[in-house]
């Protein structure tokens, strides 16, 4: 999505007033849907070094994408990036933001996690719409025991939505873990998933990988959580980025570290993460600059994470 994008965007402005209808409007969003949805597109957003300038952006461009998609209703790619942006704006700027809001300020936390839930199931609503429109019946094979005869057929290229699908749901359920209709369907997401990593192990430089360590380590093991498989992809995901994200050290710090109170091993980590150059993988630069941020965070919430850790008297003394 870079510069050369405006001028077809325009184009499409200037001939939906004047032809509204006809062959050449049709053509016309075409062109802009596919270029807005192309290859690298999404870097403007990812590639950016200014979490508010993209986060103030994000809405409007989410909005643009919807009123493409409502005149492209069969693009696969309009699909997955306008469900998939659904899902970045709740993680980066509704959820993240919130859970690191003080304590006194609970009711504009369980706000903004409620809206965070309903972006989530907006952006799966679409993601999932365009796997059942690509192969159509996928909406009801799980319920009708054919979902391996539907991921049988699926390619490489369906990677990116089993991803961002599984990920929209299973984050929507994180923050609500009694909305039991969500929590039903984690056999199915799990499959989902498993499949997407069978197709494309190495995606996005380890995503997956990056994925399966904060799903093993956040769910219980009666549903599937496994804690030396979250080490595991831990491990290939630090290996796949080649140590240019923050992310698997942060994610490890948050999942791992604090239930085990693992305290040095939760500071080697973020400390790590904030070691970080973001300036090393221009395209992921706000990945970065967002993982670095929640680092820091929870370094400033060291004492009420690890209540057991010497008061700030011995604190100097120790660490």
């Amino acid at each position: 999505m870079k510069n050369r994008g405006l001028f077809p965007l325009v184009c499409l402005c200037c001939l939906s007033a004047v032809m509204p209808g006809c062959s050449i409007n049709r053509m016309a969003v075409k062109a802009v849907s596919n270029a807005l949805t192309g290859e690298g597109s999404s870097v403007v957003f990812t590639g950016d070094n200014d979490p508010e300038l993209v986060g103030d952006a994000l809405p409007f461009a989410i909005k643009l994408y919807e009123s493409l998609l409502s005149m492209q209703p069969d693009h696969q790619g309009l699909m997955l990036t306008t469900g998939s942006l659904f899902v970045m704006y709740a993680n980066a700027f509704v959820q993240g933001p919130a859970e690191m809001l003080p304590t006194g300020r609970y009711q504009e936390r369980k706000q903004a996690l409620e809206r965070a839930k309903k972006l989530y199931l907006r952006g799966a609503a679409i993601l999932y719409g365009g796997l059942d429109k690509k192969y159509p019946g996928f909406s009801g094979a799980w319920d009708a025991g054919e979902m391996d005869a539907f991921l049988g057929k699926m390619k490489k290229a369906d990677v990116p939505s089993l991803y961002w699908t599984v990920a929209a749901l299973l984050s929507a359920y994180s923050l609500d873990v009694f909305d039991f209709e969500l929590g039903a369907r984690i056999p199915e997401l799990t499959v989902l998933i498993r499949r997407a990593y069978e197709l494309d192990p190495d995606f996005n430089n380890g995503a997956l990988d990056e994925f399966y360590l904060l799903f093993y380590a956040s769910l219980p093991e009666s549903i599937g959580g496994n804690k030396a498989l979250a080490e595991t992809h831990f491990a290939r995901a630090l290996e796949k980025s080649g140590g240019l994200t923050a992310g698997p050290y942060v994610s490890y710090a948050q999942s791992i570290c604090v239930p085990a109170q693992d305290y040095d091993t939760f500071r080697v980590y973020l400390e790590k993460a904030l070691a970080v150059d973001p300036e090393a993988d221009p395209a992921n630069r706000l990945v970065n600059t967002l993982a670095q941020r929640k680092a820091r965070y929870l370094l400033d919430s060291t004492l009420s994470l690890f209540p057991d850790l010497p008061s700030d008297d011995e604190w100097d003394e120790t660490y």
